[in-house]
């Protein structure tokens, strides 16, 4: 699928609360628990990259969806849409793999 990237087997899905747990409703009206990995901010938009709880037909267990968050200013809820643009996913990818890198670089000391 164009939405899924590989995503570092480090973090397993232990490591989150129930509060990581975003819970979204399907096309058909099936509703998918997703863990949240990470929100990235990228010009102006913002992007939670999240992994189904359980996986998804066609994706593995290391890959993780993109998704464009947006408010909906009367109710104040998050809209999450499905990124199908590879542009944007590699960039948010590419983001998150940087964030990711600075945060394990920032405590060890360099040879």
């Amino acid at each position: 699928m164009a939405d899924e990237k590989n995503f570092p087997e480090e973090i397993g899905e232990d490591e989150f609360e129930n509060d990581d747990i975003i819970t979204l409703m399907s096309g058909d009206g099936e509703k998918i628990d997703f863990v949240e990995i990470a929100g990235i901010a990228h010009q102006g938009e913002f992007y939670a990259i999240l992994q189904p709880v359980e996986l998804l037909e066609g994706m593995a267990d290391d890959e993780a969806l993109v998704f464009h968050v947006t408010r909906n200013e009367e109710t104040g809820d998050d809209k999450f849409e499905i990124v199908l643009d590879d542009k944007i996913i590699d960039i948010v990818f590419q983001k998150y793999n940087e964030l990711l890198d600075n945060a394990q670089s920032g405590g060890e000391d360099e040879e």
